[in-house]
């Protein structure tokens, strides 16, 4: 940044969050700290020690005991480990989930896999969860479903989905990365089978994410091989940083879970987004949503052409998920919802989180009106 340029406003912690400080010191100090893990001489020892500090903290952020936390590379890894088990007779997916969970269920095959539809309102339809699971079957089953979308924020019913496939003998995997650390999470309270999260959605480092391994659920066997670290269950020498930076985020994400700070500088830009443009839609605004997340649509505005203007003007918003971001098209998630060309050509993502401010979005709401009204008279100028 130039000498007298005006800082970056980073409306993008869905995509990822920045590190926070305590995730930053508590990796350099483990960067410091010569040692495997897995060797048992004294260095070795303090390895460990920072490991397991770590997971303990990942487990308080979701009501987990710490050994049913297994460090992965990331959420994606994760999702992947277990939606891919040879093990699932069948497999059911909600229509927007993350295509981490979306993709190999779909390669399991047509005759295993199920996308289950969600209402208009971007909740997973629980008549069709009922209908599939009444098929039956003696061979196991998995349902998953997201906690919160990462694109509209929008929260499912997960203790409706917990009974609907606790009931029927199903076993089920929540994809959590956008709600862990933004709205409390109970693992041992409801019945959820395999949980997964992700370090830098909440300020740790990237790189770095867990299964955690909820009543009834169990990993058996393990993910990758060639050691025992990971209770044997993920082979090879643990990331000790990047395990250090998600166990002090995870910390300071439950410090903060539950505060009304955050909806509140939501709320101020969707009201000031309408006040400036009355015509916006705020997408899923009726349903149960994340506090830190807006989808805005304004009809005939491109998204994709909206991002970079935003973006010369010195602010950070996406289109969607940052995995299909830099893909032209539709969103899978608002096309299952329903939304027309129109709208979901032109949602805009807006995400806040740890290092949002008063001053963010009201520097935010100033730009909104000039990029729109620049944006829309090039659409009419190029219609005419």
């Amino acid at each position: 940044m130039s000498a007298g340029a005006s800082p970056r406003i980073y409306l993008d912690h869905n995509a990822t969050s920045p590190l926070r400080p305590s995730a930053r010191a508590a990796m350099i100090e483990a960067l410091d700290a010569t040692g495997n893990p897995s060797s048992v001489h004294f260095e070795g020892r303090r390895a460990r020690e920072i490991v397991e500090k770590a997971r303990r903290h990942v487990a308080e952020l979701v009501g987990a005991r710490p050994r049913n936390v297994v460090f992965t590379s990331g959420a994606t890894e994760a999702n992947n480990a277990i939606i891919a088990q040879s093990r699932w007779a069948a497999v059911a997916v909600s229509a927007v989930e993350h295509p981490s969970v979306i993709e190999p269920a779909r390669r399991l095959g047509a005759d295993r896999f199920t996308a289950l539809p969600v209402r208009s309102n971007g909740r997973i339809d629980l008549d069709a969860l009922r209908t599939w699971l009444q098929m039956g079957g003696e061979r196991e089953r998995l349902v998953s479903v997201q906690w919160a979308n990462g694109e509209t924020g929008i929260v499912q019913p997960i203790h409706d989905v917990a009974e609907l496939v606790a009931g029927h003998g199903a076993l089920l995997h929540v994809d959590a990365v956008q709600a862990a650390g933004r709205i409390a999470i109970d693992v041992g309270g409801k019945a959820i089978a395999f949980l997964t999260v992700s370090s830098h959605k909440i300020g740790g480092p990237q790189g770095v994410g867990a299964i955690i391994q909820g009543p009834g659920g169990e990993l058996r066997w393990p993910l990758v091989v060639g050691g025992g670290q990971e209770s044997r269950l993920r082979a090879g020498t643990e990331n000790v940083a990047g395990i250090a930076g998600f166990g002090a985020a995870a910390t300071c994400a439950l410090s903060e879970s539950g505060e009304g700070g955050m909806e509140t500088l939501r709320d101020r830009l969707e009201m000031g987004v309408k006040a400036l443009t009355p015509d916006a839609v705020v997408i899923g605004e009726g349903s149960p949503r994340l506090a830190n997340t807006s989808s805005i649509a304004l009809a005939g505005v491109r998204a994709e052409t909206s991002v970079i203007a935003f973006d010369l003007a010195g602010i950070a918003v996406s289109a969607g998920s940052a995995c299909s971001s830099g893909k032209v098209g539709r969103s899978h998630v608002l096309t299952a919802m329903g939304l027309e060309d129109g709208l979901a050509l032109s949602a805009l993502r807006f995400s806040l989180g740890w290092s949002s401010t008063e001053k963010d979005v009201s520097q935010f709401l100033m730009t909104w009106g000039d990029v729109m009204n620049r944006k829309r008279a090039g659409v009419a100028e190029a219609a005419a």
